[in-house]
């Protein structure tokens, strides 16, 4: 396919895989930033890039008339304002997808379908407000306006990714467990490791934003999570295979973490009760996960390679040695 397509963002986590995933299937390809992160396309004459504030209307328009974009996918549009704005300037692309996420749905459903589960309310107070809490509610309405833009006649399409895991990942989340898999035999889980956060590998995201402009319906949204899940503990597994070394991963229950001060919640990718999404129908049009074991290799590798250790987002490791301890002096 020949096509011009705007990703509004690009530069950072999921844009540049998304911009790579394009030109891999032969789209002209441009980005509208502020500008203010590194461009790694910057030397890639494929690439073109309009500057500007996605949140100021008229720089958005401006980045609309300079490329007449057959699609736009928005990485980063977080406040509902920002997605209604962007379905009425865009009202006559062939496709505009919205990133929301699976934060959005507000039921503990396993799994949690597309057009079944709850999403979450939002306030008027919540709309505007930049705070985690909100987060997924504000992800829920800009849903319910990308249903309304369709029932108007836009071609809107909305993707749900899971927690997003892969090479340039900024947060850093699984970062920590790499670092914890490179740098040590021993490595602490909370309980027994089977933690069930659903997780999508972000090359699969990329895919999957695609195939949602390509091949998508207008108004409906489509979850986006690795087709086969799993635990945290088998996580660090296959991030020890893809870094070709062991790990002792050791198992740490409510006794062991307050001894040494801690809840199960501080470490990353950890929930207490399964977070899964189906994924059905976004393989119904064609979509496929790349295998767990290539996708954390993958993640883990990159995240040696440049120098990300995530260290900031669980506990340290002088805190881990004392569970250990608790643990072993136990057995």
């Amino acid at each position: 396919m020949s096509a011009d397509a705007l990703v509004i963002g690009g530069t950072r986590f999921i844009g540049r895989h998304l911009v790579d995933e394009l030109l891999d299937h032969d789209y002209a390809v441009t980005t509208f930033t502020r500008g203010e992160s590194e461009n790694p396309f910057a030397e890639d004459d494929r690439v073109s890039e309009v500057h500007g504030d996605r949140t100021e209307r008229d720089d958005l328009e401006r980045a609309r008339d300079a490329v007449d974009p057959a699609v736009v996918i928005d990485t980063c549009a977080y406040f509902p304002a920002e997605v209604e704005a962007a379905t009425e300037l865009f009202a006559d692309v062939e496709a505009y997808v919205y990133i929301s996420s699976g934060s959005a749905y507000d039921a503990p459903d396993v799994p949690m379908r597309e057009n079944e589960t709850p999403l979450h309310d939002c306030t008027p107070e919540q709309a505007t407000e930049d705070a985690a809490e909100t987060y997924g509610p504000r992800k829920a309405e800009g849903d319910r306006l990308i249903a309304a833009a369709a029932e108007n006649g836009i071609n809107a399409i909305s993707v749900r990714p899971m927690l997003v895991y892969g090479p340039h990942d900024y947060t850093e989340r699984f970062a920590y467990w790499t670092d914890r898999v490179a740098e040590y035999d021993e490595v602490v889980v909370p309980f027994d490791g089977d933690s069930l956060l659903h997780r999508v590998y972000v090359e699969d995201v990329a895919s999957g934003l695609r195939i949602a402009a390509e091949e998508g319906e207008p108004g409906e949204a489509y979850n986006v999570a690795d087709r086969n899940t799993f635990s945290l503990k088998r996580s660090l597994e296959l991030a020890a295979e893809g870094l070709d070394t062991e790990v002792d991963i050791v198992e740490a229950g409510p006794t062991e973490l307050a001894d040494a001060g801690l809840e199960a919640v501080e470490f990353p990718l950890y929930t207490p009760s399964p977070a899964i999404a189906a994924t059905e129908k976004l393989a119904e049009l064609g979509w496929e996960s790349t295998p767990p074991g290539v996708a954390v290799a993958n993640a883990a590798q990159s995240h040696r390679a440049n120098g990300l250790d995530g260290t900031e987002n669980g506990p340290d490791r002088d805190a881990e040695q004392a569970v250990i301890d608790a643990v072993r002096g136990g057995e």
